[in-house]
């Protein structure tokens, strides 16, 4: 089998996802184009180059709606030979399209892929495609539905996750992601988004606050608590699933969980073989992939799994591994996986995560799959593994190694 390497990463900063947001007036389509054009110049990717771009994104609808990754294409400089793949496996679909990417090196189908992601949520709600599995009756009743905050208080409440575990976990997001930026660690994988113009509308992640800390979190009240107890009262739901839970603690608020953000990501991935014939040098080899299905109602759970899955299957324990990025869509799912692996934080999200930059959907996979590289390269490490709770019950992660 041939193996697959990371060649590039790159993302674009994370804007606001309100409409006030530097990037809200930045469609999807020009998004995905801006990192699709920026790793052909970088990699001097000429004519048909790639096998595919594999793109992912998490609500395709409207404008992120029909194949955005052959329209990407041909709003790029790319060669319109190349196609295009739109893929959705909700939270991890960015990670999913790199995942896919290097399994088709691996297996032969084509010597090189560009695999990302994007998410507009300003400009496409999250949720605005009416998901069956939350709206269909007959899915949603018979698997005890419950949206994704009440998820995460269930998390808190079954694994002993107390408010103030989840805040102090949010403040320290904050913390690592200022410093990140403060010490330029994102320069070489960060690109710029500029106006038709060539000016900069966005350089920098601008969801972040790094002034955050436990008195400021502590004013927030719960956000999924009536949500939960009043109406429409998915507490009940829940408990019908987990009677001996008696309650749910509800401690999850907006600071405490990822910020609803615009942005996009994107992977070249090949073999050595066609790497070598563009003249370029890889920066880790794709070591394992792995994606596993798990209980819809608490539904965020996945990164435990489908780590033991991926671990497994590679011969490998969680001591192997040097570096962790675990998506941070809530400060209890990263708490949970910790407490399950026994996982040093200093190994972990060491430049935040998703609660202090935020979570484009789609993108986010990407994201993390980069930074986890980048982080690797500059601490000198070699194996990291990037994980993702997925909607529904799902997981999905990665192993890499450097080379």
């Amino acid at each position: 089998m041939t193996d697959a390497y990371i060649f590039d990463a790159i993302r674009t900063p994370r804007g606001k996802g309100r409409s006030d947001g530097s990037l809200h007036e930045v469609t999807s389509l020009r998004l995905s184009a801006v990192v699709l054009n920026e790793l052909k110049q970088r990699n001097n990717l000429e004519g048909a180059a790639v096998e595919d771009v594999i793109w992912g994104n998490a609500t395709q609808v409207k404008e992120q709606g029909g194949c955005l990754a052959r329209t990407a294409v041909l709003a790029s400089d790319l060669d319109e030979r190349i196609p295009g793949l739109s893929i959705n496996r909700f939270c991890a679909s960015g990670l999913e399209a790199v995942n896919l990417a290097a399994n088709q090196v691996r297996g032969g189908a084509g010597g090189g892929y560009i695999a990302g992601g994007v998410e507009c949520m300003s400009r496409v709600p999250m949720g605005s495609d009416g998901a069956a599995v939350a709206v269909d009756p007959t899915v949603a009743m018979e698997r005890y539905f419950v949206p994704q905050g009440i998820s995460a208080d269930i998390i808190a409440t079954q694994y002993g996750i107390s408010r103030d575990d989840v805040d102090l976990f949010a403040v320290e997001s904050q913390k690592r992601a200022a410093e990140a930026w403060d010490e330029k660690r994102f320069g070489d994988s960060v690109i710029t988004v500029r106006d038709v113009n060539g000016l900069a509308i966005l350089d920098r992640d601008e969801h972040m606050r790094p002034g955050t800390d436990m008195q400021a979190l502590g004013a927030l009240k719960p956000s999924f608590k009536d949500q939960g107890e009043v109406m429409p009262g998915f507490d009940k739901v829940a408990l019908m699933k987990y009677p001996h839970l008696e309650r749910i603690n509800h401690v999850h608020h907006a600071g405490n969980s990822s910020g609803i953000v615009d942005g996009a990501a994107g992977v070249l991935v090949g073999s050595k073989e066609w790497g070598e014939a563009l003249g370029l040098k890889p920066r880790a080899r794709i070591r394992a992939t792995a994606k596993i299905g798990t209980d819809p109602t608490i539904m965020l759970t996945g990164p435990v799994p489908v780590t033991e899955k991926i671990l497994a299957e590679s011969g490998m324990s969680i001591n192997d591994i040097d570096l962790f990025e675990v998506n941070e869509a809530f400060s209890s799912v990263v708490l949970r996986f910790m407490q399950a692996f026994d996982v040093d934080h200093g190994k972990l999200n060491v430049n935040g995560g998703a609660i202090a930059m935020g979570h484009p959907l789609g993108a986010s996979g990407a994201i993390i799959l980069g930074t986890l590289l980048d982080e690797m390269e500059r601490q000198g490490k070699s194996t990291g593994l990037a994980t993702l709770c997925v909607a529904s019950g799902m997981g999905a992660a990665t192993i890499i190694e450097r080379v």
